[in-house]
């Protein structure tokens, strides 16, 4: 029962691909007509199989590429895909395939880490001497394009900016230049190249900072998204504005209003009786 449900999944995820694909086609009015009922074979499963064939292979081929490393020798791994496949005897045990998996997977995000790691601590050793860089005691590099006068932001208050972030091959990750709408965050609650860089500015200037991977995203990066561990950043920032963080005024405690009654419990003390002569 368990495998035959592993089946139905399995096949409900390549039927979902094949339906998203033909989807995106529809929306492309420049994209070639789909061809129906097209035979390749003498009968319709073979012709199927093959077809799930394709699909399967153009959608693991895309994956192979998220591989640390990026290579593999894709002869022998349709080797091992068809041997599995057919129930045949393999070289290695499932379980064997399991652990040289992932011991090549663990050595390989090692090494892959280790080299931005590296890139990022040359790239930065060489920034820190360019002309007009800033270098702060906690390793944040920063450059002034624009200078301007007049207050600066506390880690407390509020700022309003715009900025383009990149990674050190010139990838932008994010801008709210290009969606052409400006921010605003809390500056405390942002990562500590930012909170410690954008105190240094004036509305109106702008600067560009060069983040550690300690002062932005650690170690481990945005997961799942386009900033990999061990990243130096660079942004562009242009402070537009500043909301100061005001301390709330301390409570007062309410004084009850002064009663022209005495209370009851207070009696006007009895006069003593007249002594008798």
């Amino acid at each position: 029962m368990k495998k035959t449900v592993l089946i139905l999944a399995a096949a409900v995820v390549v039927f979902a691909s094949v339906s998203a694909k033909e989807k995106k086609s529809k929306k492309d009015k420049n994209a070639p007509a789909p061809v129906c009922c097209v035979k390749v074979f003498t009968n319709d499963i073979d012709s199927m199989s093959y077809a799930l064939g394709i699909n399967v292979g153009n959608d693991f081929s895309k994956n192979l590429k998220a591989i640390p490393g990026g290579k593999s020798n894709v002869d022998l791994l349709i080797k091992g895909f068809t041997t599995a496949m057919k129930g045949d005897s393999a070289l290695m045990t499932a379980e064997v395939a399991n652990e040289v998996f992932k011991t090549y997977i663990t050595k390989a995000q090692k090494a892959d880490t280790d080299a931005k790691k590296a890139d990022g601590e040359k790239f930065l050793a060489t920034n820190a001497t360019a002309e007009g860089v800033t270098v702060t005691p906690s390793g944040l590099q920063y450059k002034v394009i624009t200078p301007a006068e007049g207050p600066k932001p506390s880690a407390q208050d509020t700022v309003k900016v715009h900025y383009t972030g990149t990674l050190l091959d010139g990838k932008v990750f994010d801008s709210s230049v290009e969606r052409g709408e400006p921010i605003e965050f809390p500056l405390g609650q942002v990562i500590p190249g930012w909170t410690e860089g954008v105190q240094l500015m004036s509305v109106g200037s702008k600067y560009k900072f060069f983040v550690p991977y300690n002062l932005g995203y650690g170690e481990q990066g945005t997961q799942g998204g386009p900033i990999p561990g061990f990243a130096t950043l660079t942004f562009e920032v242009e402070l537009l504005g500043i909301k100061t963080f005001k301390e709330p005024a301390p409570a007062v405690e309410a004084v009850p209003a002064a009663t022209t009654t005495k209370p009851a419990a207070v009696k006007k003390a009895a006069k003593p009786a007249p002594k008798k002569k």
